[in-house]
């Protein structure tokens, strides 16, 4: 290819002119991701107890989450996930029944959030991007992160790539931190412990999920 007819690079914004912006989602009204996790606990005649030594979860923190007191974290949900030989995707976004899901950036979608370990804080704001899709393995995200002081690190099976559409992004692998702005991504094995959030105020990420 000729220098002078080299595409030009791709504009930062190309994601989130696709996606839109997730605070005007509109929010649509489905079983909560307690009343799901608390199905398929019942289902499989799991008590709490069980899926207690299962996950490593406490009694209550389980109780809190079926009751909607507190929000998983994505790990947490692909933890559950696990022990409850789920798809990741029907935990988070329910069951799709498509072969394939085109999102509109103007579409209504699902928003869910998610909370500290004892629902005290919300974490992140997320919706799915695909969630019609039947028997998928990776979990598609738009996730607008808040700062957490808390630093609540995950660890659980799986792969993430993570692409930072605006805002600064903190992020912490094992030891090592990291400071990524719009256009950076990074791509890791979740079984090494890992937290990302927001540097300061808000960002707004692209988050893709595979629970293997």
């Amino acid at each position: 290819m000729d220098n002078n007819e080299r595409k030009p690079p791709m504009n930062v914004d190309y994601f989130e002119n696709l996606t839109g912006d997730i605070s005007k989602v509109h929010e649509e009204p489905m079983e909560g991701i307690g009343e799901r996790i608390r199905n398929l606990r019942e289902a499989k005649n799991l008590s709490l107890e069980a899926l207690s030594k299962l996950t490593g979860f406490e009694i209550e923190f389980l109780k809190d989450i079926e009751s909607d007191k507190a929000q998983p974290q994505l790990g947490t949900a692909i933890k559950l996930s696990k022990a409850l030989d789920s798809a990741f995707g029907r935990l988070v976004s329910g069951v799709g029944n498509k072969l394939y899901s085109i999102t509109r950036k103007d579409e209504a979608a699902t928003v869910s959030r998610s909370t500290s370990h004892k629902g005290q804080k919300e974490i992140y704001t997320y919706k799915s991007l695909a969630p019609e899709v039947k028997g998928r393995h990776m979990e598609a995200l738009i996730v607008r992160l808040k700062e957490n002081p808390d630093e609540e690190m995950s660890v659980h099976e799986g792969e993430e790539f993570i692409y930072v559409l605006s805002g600064l992004v903190s992020l912490q692998i094992g030891a090592d931190v990291f400071q990524l702005n719009p256009g950076d991504s990074v791509y890791y094995l979740s079984t090494t412990p890992h937290l990302i959030a927001a540097a300061k105020d808000e960002a707004t990420i692209l988050a893709v999920l595979y629970s293997g």
